[in-house]
């Protein structure tokens, strides 16, 4: 199987610490492509999926949208069907050369000029990104709760996952933390705003961060949630800037295509180069229209966050009134604390009809709840008074 690899990279994963007999479990990520064998789609719904659910359920568990895809993007997707027996790669440059007209970052049809580079969806570059730059000598370091698929591929090649508790209060990224708990760290990931809490990572943290980690390391930002919260600072300035910074977007979020798959990767080329290596095939061309039109749509991200964050504010006004403990948050989920084990408060609202999300091992008592549509929050607000005092 080690043949798969070539020599530059069996020199870097000799440079970052791997043995010879590490080879072949690399170059089986390598020849899957974008079936890693350590993930795909099916690993994560495991954890929000919910069989026969009944049709008037209301499923707010996995920081989807209700809204879905906006007119334009709708319209776009489906008048590029009936192509889909092309591949279509063309569509593949348009979105990520939108994408780096908006975010001030250059695009190039050539590879190696180019600081952006679409995905489908934003899992794929994670782990990639941990593939190519973690390793049994520099850990994956995130934050404790934080989310957690970039742990499934440290653990696939052996690279340690050092988990770093949020700061209590604020409840964001303790970077000098992160830093002093693993100084030789090779990736340190900071999603911002965070998931599950909502909650954000000044800039100046994350610039500190970025200027004191160690050599030939990157710091990844996360920007799934970025859009829908009114005051995140996005950092693919740092990109234009050619930091050692790697951002991260979604369009499953604030836009809608979650089961469309589009996404970005934004870094510098030499970075973009490293994480691609572990992935190949074509991109959906139906995701990739779809986010190419989205972007183009004046107003919508503005006009989304205010929908979004009013039936937000309005849950937490509900939940202050009751006097229950919550994390404010500026994104579309938040954490509360039930009082008792979380899986069991999860269990009394499935019963009800109301599927919320799931329990980190460090908050045992806390639950992560998305934020649907008024309609869903307010069939939320009766099974939770129901569910809180059982």
């Amino acid at each position: 199987m080690s043949e798969f690899l070539n020599a530059e990279q069996k020199v870097d994963l000799l440079r970052r610490g791997f043995t010879r007999r590490n080879f072949g479990r690399v170059a089986s990520v390598v020849t899957a492509g974008v079936a890693l064998p350590f993930y795909n789609e099916h690993a994560l719904a495991q954890l929000s999926m919910v069989r026969n659910m009944p049709s008037d359920a209301v499923k707010i568990n996995a920081n989807e949208n209700p809204l879905g895809p906006c007119p334009e993007a709708a319209d776009a997707i489906q008048s590029v069907v009936k192509n889909g027996g092309r591949y279509m790669y063309e569509t593949t440059y348009d979105l990520s050369e939108t994408l780096a007209n908006v975010e001030g970052v250059k695009f190039s049809y050539k590879p190696e000029e180019s600081y952006v580079e679409a995905y489908a969806g934003s899992s794929a570059p994670l782990h990639q990104a941990v593939l190519a730059y973690t390793s049994k000598d520099r850990p994956f370091v995130k934050a404790d709760p934080g989310y957690e698929a970039g742990e499934r591929a440290a653990k696939f090649i052996g690279a340690k996952t050092v988990n770093v508790p949020l700061r209590k209060g604020t409840w964001d990224h303790d970077v000098k933390a992160m830093l002093a708990a693993a100084p030789n760290g090779g990736l340190y990931y900071i999603c911002n705003p965070n998931n599950p809490t909502g909650t954000l990572t000044k800039r100046e943290d994350i610039e500190w961060l970025v200027a004191n980690k160690p050599k030939d390391a990157i710091v990844l930002v996360d920007e799934a949630y970025i859009h829908i919260s009114p005051s995140a600072v996005k950092c693919t300035d740092m990109v234009a800037a050619d930091k050692d910074v790697l951002v991260l977007r979604t369009f499953s979020k604030l836009y809608g295509m979650a089961g469309l798959r589009a996404g970005a990767a934004l870094a510098r080329p030499d970075i973009l180069a490293k994480i691609r290596p572990y992935s190949a095939g074509a991109m959906p061309i139906t995701g990739m229209v779809g986010a190419n039109a989205s972007l183009k749509v004046k107003n919508l991200v503005t006009e989304r966050r205010k929908i979004m964050g009013d039936n937000r504010e309005d849950t937490f006004n509900f939940l202050a009134s009751k006097n229950v403990d919550f994390i404010p948050s500026e994104s579309n989920c938040f954490m509360m604390n039930v009082k008792r084990p979380g899986k069991d408060f999860y269990a009394d609202m499935a019963k009800q009809g109301v599927y919320i999300g799931r329990v980190w091992p460090i908050w045992p008592e806390h639950v992560r709840v998305s934020i649907g549509t008024r309609e869903e929050m307010a069939k939320f607000k009766t099974a939770f008074n129901k569910a809180y005092n059982a």
